[in-house]
């Protein structure tokens, strides 16, 4: 999918940064994850994973607040990982009102819940950290669109994949994108149960 496709300020931002056509990667993906398909996106660092999942996500949201429950999720492996990706994003929403919050364990829990309160469009989050604030009612994801994992190793580690898992549980249609260096076949329990008829996007 060209870059033309996309909303205004999102092109105004990806030609002030640098990027004028899609790297590879993007244009085997681009296009499939605006037509709603469940995606694995599967390739080596610097393909341009993680600026897929920000340009897709502010063009899905068409680069407006709405409402106070957010409507895109992306899982991350920790603080580092949720503050980098949110300082990513700042760098691409300018010219919208898209609000991000970034969710993560070193960080007092009432003091997100009550963040999380007063309304965000894209949540940020570390597996443990959004499934507590979840289960207190912290959380309100009954509005989501997108369910992400940006860099998707890391689930593999201590239970984080087991974290993750739980929260499709609680959600009605959502469009499911995995992002990942390489493909796992755990991933294939996720196909069986919620990434039905999902496709597999391979660079590299």
């Amino acid at each position: 999918m060209p870059f033309k496709k996309l909303i205004d300020p999102l092109k105004e931002r990806l030609k002030e940064q640098g990027f004028e056509t899609p790297l590879p990667f993007q244009k085997l993906i681009l296009s499939k994850i605006k037509s709603g398909a469940n995606l694995f996106g599967i390739g080596p660092v610097g393909c341009g994973k993680t600026t897929s999942i920000i340009i897709s996500v502010i063009n899905k949201l068409n680069g407006e607040a709405f409402e106070d429950a957010p409507r895109a999720l992306i899982f991350v492996k920790d603080k580092v990982a949720a503050l980098d990706l949110e300082l990513k994003f700042k760098a691409f929403t300018r010219g919208t009102d898209l609000r991000i919050y970034a969710a993560y364990d070193e960080y007092n829990l009432e003091l997100q819940r009550e963040d999380l309160y007063l309304g965000t469009d894209i949540v940020i989050a570390t597996p443990k950290r959004l499934n507590r604030i979840f289960y207190l009612n912290g959380i309100n994801l009954n509005k989501l669109q997108l369910f992400i994992v940006d860099d998707a190793e890391f689930l593999f580690r201590n239970s984080n994949f087991a974290e993750v898992a739980r929260t499709p549980e609680s959600l009605d249609k959502c469009q499911y994108l995995i992002f990942s260096t390489k493909y796992d076949v755990r991933f294939d329990r996720w196909r069986e149960s919620f990434m039905h008829k999902s496709r597999l996007i391979k660079i590299g």
